[in-house]
């Protein structure tokens, strides 16, 4: 579906010529998500200035629509692609703008939010179109998983195992996902993996073993506190076996940007790595859970993708207690 908005502040013109603007294209995705969007687009189109900026609506119909959008308007040679779904629309318009002129912008309504809060855009949707219009345009890596392609982590063990359950959840957002971790805790058995990176070769039974290129995998659960998107590695960490009893600690650790101290995670910094394990099995890249081999090779592309993000950085937040934290968390 494509759409000519018009609002009094702003005018569409699919047909006037537009040679002296910058081309913006907007993909809703109105199923997906944890809210409605109903008041996006004219939210959007009053935004632009219709001097300056030739704006496209694109609502998406079907699964992969935002690819296809996405991959023309890249054609096309617009300048912004903007993003109004849940964390698979982003991923997937992410994905589709690697190594392209064309810069990705964000309005979050997803479930996680994790390249979203890595980058500092902001929950609310007037606030994110703030950025999108008096922000500056970052380039930030990518990942690559067995052909695979993740922004923020992927991962194999107990976060893959949640992941393909939550998949199944008709109840997204923090409490459905909430659920999933609890009954998990349960049934999870961990694995063997052996691990070549740059540096070396190590086998470890582990928990949770996450590849992040981001520091979190979204909800502000930081698994992999010291990554950063723009240099080149990523972080791999390794989490031991839990007992019951270390478990609320991790948690604790995971929700105030801690848990590089637990005692039973070991951290690498390599650019890429080999996992082996004994049987084929569950992998999640950002959050969606994919089989894979027993073999699978991960690596960091530095520089992929162009993105609009806050001009100046957010202050680092005092590390919150567990209670507020999933207060918050809860909230949202």
């Amino acid at each position: 579906m494509r759409w000519a908005f018009t609002t009094k502040h702003f005018l569409v013109n699919e047909t006037s010529p537009i040679m002296d603007k910058e081309k913006v294209c907007l993909i809703i995705n109105p199923i997906s998500g944890t809210e409605s969007k109903k008041n996006i687009p004219e939210l959007v189109a009053t935004a632009f200035d219709q001097k300056k900026f030739d704006l496209v609506i694109r609502i998406t119909g079907y699964p992969g629509h935002a690819t296809e959008i996405a991959r023309q308007a890249v054609k096309e040679h617009y300048r912004y692609v903007l993003t109004a779904g849940g964390d698979g629309t982003v991923n997937e318009v992410a994905r589709t703008l690697i190594n392209s002129d064309t810069t990705l912008g964000i309005i979050p309504f997803g479930s996680g939010n994790g390249l979203a809060r890595e980058l500092d855009i902001p929950m609310d949707a007037e606030k994110a179109l703030e950025i999108i219009l008096n922000g500056k345009s970052r380039t930030i890596d990518y990942g690559i998983a067995n052909d695979h392609i993740f922004f923020c982590t992927c991962g194999f063990g107990f976060d893959a195992f949640v992941s393909d359950r939550f998949a199944d959840e008709k109840k997204r957002g923090p409490l459905g996902y909430l659920r999933n971790v609890l009954e998990s805790v349960v049934d999870f058995r961990a694995e063997e993996y052996e691990i070549t990176y740059d540096e070396g070769t190590i086998t470890e039974k582990a928990f949770i073993l996450t590849c992040a290129n981001a520091s979190q995998y979204g909800n502000d659960a930081f698994i992999a506190p010291g990554a950063s998107m723009d240099d080149g590695m990523m972080n791999v960490a390794i989490l031991k076996p839990l007992n019951a009893l270390e478990i609320p600690q991790t948690t604790l650790q995971l929700f105030t940007k801690n848990i590089d101290k637990n005692s039973k995670m070991i951290t690498l910094v390599t650019q890429k790595l080999t996992i082996r394990r004994s049987r084929a099995g569950l992998m999640h890249v950002d959050g969606e859970p994919v089989q894979s081999g027993r073999e699978i090779k991960v690596e960091i592309i530095q520089q992929g993708l162009k993105v609009l993000v806050p001009s100046e950085k957010k202050k680092e937040k005092e590390a919150e207690n567990i209670f507020s934290s999933l207060t918050r968390w809860f909230n949202e």
